[in-house]
């Protein structure tokens, strides 16, 4: 291998490292926090979080970008010390196979290093040749299945793509012959004490990474903690001056069956969403209270709008689509809310299909996922496209009697909001009105 080229694999394998890092840390904040973006979250189609949230960001619950530092640290080593030249001098290819010694010849030693250099280039070739596969598949799931694309995953690709290009140009030892002389560079490396070092750091570091990499714990449902109201209070001219807002804003007629309610208050949910859950527990003393106190005049209602391309336009959650559906399933068996509370309290953006299975199984003990899901994903998707018929942009996004509210107000206002719709619709006369 030229010596231009080494140092271009080095710094492509040193780039390929970064980035595996990098996308790593990304992975260890999402788990931690889920309400952490990250820096190369630019928008909903360029979005590092989309992508490691998906079903192909982890590998049986470790990170892909794990596989990617293993990747680019061995090729980084190999690089460094297989093709670093003897006596501070270029790597020198070896003869042709079957030439023999000619004048000129540069003797036994550097003959040595050149066969292993060329070794070296063979072995990376190997490693590219797997790495670009599976460039090619995960680039193909990024760009293709989930229609995102992930600015760390496109350096990792690059630099895999140009590591192959530049070994496959420089290799000098034949793919065929590798196998055979594996035992021989093994035992190379036994009896050399820098070389063995390296390989037993690179060895140690990747079982590390690979077991004590966190993952994500599921944390069994419970019964919600008793939720007490905010101490605020509004003032009359603040109540005025939000009823007023409220009577100027225009009205949807929702396809949404009231079933003799005068407020239909209609949530646009993600259960992956971290303002849906934010919402959830902020509001959760407003339904109760409306549940004990007016059960027949306020309806609370769910609509599935998962930011995930299987059931909907697209976004960054990988198992939003089979979360709405494990809700779903669990109403069956009169166990919606446990499973919505199991959701929310385990929620994160690398939540898995996997997880949702499990999750279902203890809360309501439906065992026939995967059977069953076709089905219930074409009802998630009636909802969601709905949403989008609507012009939905966002989780959460409330409908109060067809007045849309796509931020998240405070509690005390947005049950100022429902006690407005209940004055308005008994100013009108309730038989016959309904939320209009």
């Amino acid at each position: 291998m030229k010596h231009h080229a080494r140092t271009i694999v080095l710094a492509l394998a040193g780039v390929a490292l970064a980035a595996s890092v990098a996308s790593l840390y990304v992975h260890y904040r999402m788990i931690a926090d889920p309400t952490y973006t990250s820096f190369c979250d630019i928008s909903e189609t360029v979005s590092c979080e989309a992508v490691y949230a998906s079903a192909y960001g982890t590998v049986r619950g470790v990170p892909v970008a794990a596989g990617g530092a293993i990747w680019s640290a061995l090729v980084l080593l190999l690089a460094y010390a297989g093709l670093r030249a003897p006596s501070g001098g270029a790597p020198i290819a070896p003869p042709p196979h079957g030439a023999g010694v000619r004048r000129g010849d540069p003797g036994p030693a550097r003959r040595g290093a050149s066969d292993v250099a060329a070794a070296a280039a063979g072995y990376i070739f190997v490693l590219a040749t797997i790495g670009l596969a599976a460039v090619l598949y995960f680039g193909y799931a990024s760009f293709f299945v989930l229609n995102r694309m992930c600015v760390l995953c496109v350096a990792v690709y690059v630099s895999v793509v140009g590591i192959f290009l530049l070994s496959g140009a420089s290799a000098q030892v034949a793919l065929g012959a590798l196998p055979g002389r594996v035992s021989r560079d093994l035992s190379a490396v036994l009896r050399s004490s820098t070389a063995l070092t390296l390989a037993v750091a690179w060895l140690a570091g990747s079982i590390a990474l690979v077991a004590f990499f966190p993952r994500e714990e599921l944390q069994p449902v419970v019964s919600a903690a008793p939720v007490t109201p905010p101490t605020e209070v509004l003032q009359p001219e603040e109540v005025a001056q939000f009823e007023a807002w409220l009577s100027a804003q225009p009205r949807v007629d929702l396809p949404i069956d009231a079933e003799g309610a005068r407020v239909v208050v209609v949530k646009f949910n993600d259960y992956q969403c971290p303002a849906c859950r934010q919402t959830h527990l902020e509001y959760r003393w407003i339904v109760e209270k409306y549940r004990q106190s007016a059960p027949n005049d306020v309806r609370f209602v769910h609509v599935d709008f998962p930011l995930e391309s299987e059931c909907n336009t697209g976004g960054p959650h990988g198992a939003a689509c089979e979360a709405a559906a494990a809700v779903r399933l669990a109403r069956e068996k009169g166990r919606a809310e446990a499973m919505e509370e199991w959701l929310f309290q385990n929620q994160s953006a690398s939540m898995t299909r996997d997880q949702v299975k499990a999750g279902l199984e203890e809360v309501a003990q439906v065992t026939d996922f995967d059977e069953r899901y076709p089905k219930v994903l074409e009802l998630v998707r009636a909802d969601a496209l709905l949403g989008q018929r609507l012009g939905i942009g966002g989780t959460p996004t409330f409908y109060i009697n067809g007045i849309k509210i796509n931020t998240s107000l405070r509690p005390i206002y947005f049950d100022a909001a429902i006690q407005y719709e209940l004055k308005r619709t008994e100013a009108l006369g309730s038989e016959g009105s309904g939320p209009s």
